[in-house]
């Protein structure tokens, strides 16, 4: 039929994923977070495991690690932050293993020193059935990007002063 892909869920059990449900996917993207001068306190973990579990996303992998001072990056334990918030231990199971040191090291570059952050490669299941008939119509992904919500208050400031002089 298809070629598998193994993949680990929410809750640190293996599934198997065919080519069939590969197809099917919504758009994956990632994200880095920092918090500068100190480690994350899972205040947002709740409102991400909430969008897993209406189905909006699915978590495919999250990894945490730190800047030093001196540039070095550290993987953080996953296990040791949950010791300081109950809700990032909910999140324990998701590391898929897809996201490697090299990865983190990558994704540091955009880290200040003396910082930590988080790494999150998601899917978004709630496009899924939109992406999943784009690709069986034969349409590709020619670009995408995101706009800064400060662009769009910027944006709708000059519209609002431009009708302002025109009136």
């Amino acid at each position: 039929m298809g070629t598998d892909h193994s993949r680990t869920n929410r809750d640190g059990k293996g599934e198997i994923v065919s080519a069939d449900e590969l197809e099917e996917m919504g758009p994956v993207d990632y994200l880095i977070v920092e918090w500068p001068g100190r480690q994350p306190t899972g205040e947002a973990a709740p409102i991400l495991i909430d969008l897993v579990d209406r189905g909006l996303i699915r978590v495919i992998d999250i990894a945490f690690l730190a800047k030093a001072e001196d540039g070095s990056v550290t993987m953080l334990e996953l296990s040791s932050l949950a010791e300081q918030s109950e809700s990032l231990n909910e999140l324990a199971g998701a590391s898929s293993g897809l996201l490697s040191g090299e990865d983190a090291e990558e994704a540091a570059t955009a880290l200040e020193p003396g910082s930590s952050a988080a790494i999150l490669v998601y899917e978004n299941r709630w496009a899924a059935p939109f992406a999943a008939a784009l690709r069986r119509s034969g349409a590709q992904l020619v670009a995408n990007g995101r706009i800064p919500i400060q662009g769009i208050l910027a944006a709708l400031d000059a519209a609002e002063e431009s009708e302002s002089t025109t009136s």
